[in-house]
């Protein structure tokens, strides 16, 4: 009400869920736990306006407004037309992302009534849209996708992301950062498992059998002389029987 404007459908029903959304995680260096992923969605009351207020608290002040262009490429093709921080859009902050910029809700059509159409863009440090996704819906899923790995949000920007969040996803999403090798062969990030080269083993010299020592010939005619013994008593006893 206070903005003459209607939240998106499927926004209206997930903060009617849960008043907005955070989830952190963490990874263990050295046996200490060090914060990594972020998902934050922020509640009604952080859903802050952009653009509406100056920047300083100096009279006179420059606003975002004031950083207007309109010189921007608008959209062409397929490239979507980019938000405005004057009174042709009105903007609202999502996700602050840890510092590295902002991920938006935007009414880009105000007049002469607020358009109920609304997108998600990414807004970073220099103050350059990047479009997301046309839902909310479609945004959460991305987050959820992504981990809340630092910086992910900037996948979808033509430079990427820093050389630093690129060594997290090569360890924990490696096809969402390496989508052009993926294209280009299917199973790359198919772990690749020769049995035989690592089972193989050395050839093993084999081991000969020690043959027993040989007896002394005096104990080998004890022996016979003791089981001679034993068959002429056998004998004799089933003569008798």
């Amino acid at each position: 009400q206070k903005n003459s404007c209607i939240l998106p459908e499927d926004l209206k029903n997930f903060y009617l869920m849960t008043d907005g959304f955070q989830m952190t995680w963490s990874v263990k260096t050295d046996d200490t736990p060090m914060p990594l992923g972020s998902m934050v969605i922020n509640s009604v009351s952080k859903l802050c306006r952009l653009g509406g207020s100056s920047m300083y608290t100096l009279p006179n002040a420059p606003t975002l407004a004031d950083l207007e262009d309109d010189t921007d490429e608008e959209g062409n093709g397929d490239k979507p037309e980019k938000p405005h921080f004057d009174s042709r859009s009105l903007i609202f902050e999502l996700d602050p992302c840890n510092g590295n910029g902002k991920v938006c809700l935007v009414y880009k059509h105000t007049k002469p009534v607020v358009s109920p159409d609304t997108e998600i863009w990414f807004l970073d440090r220099a103050l350059y849209w990047h479009f997301l996704t046309k839902t909310f819906t479609a945004y959460y899923r991305l987050l959820i996708t992504h981990l809340g790995l630092p910086q992910w949000q900037y996948t979808f920007t033509s430079y990427g992301v820093s050389p630093q969040a690129k060594q997290w996803f090569n360890m924990y999403k490696p096809i969402t950062i390496n989508t052009a090798l993926l294209s280009e062969e299917a199973d790359s990030f198919v772990n690749k498992l020769d049995p035989n080269k690592v089972f193989k083993s050395k050839n093993k010299t084999p081991v000969m059998k020690k043959k027993p020592p040989c007896q002394p010939a005096g104990s080998q005619k004890s022996h016979t002389s003791m089981t001679s013994s034993k068959t002429s008593s056998l004998a004799g006893n089933s003569s008798r029987k």
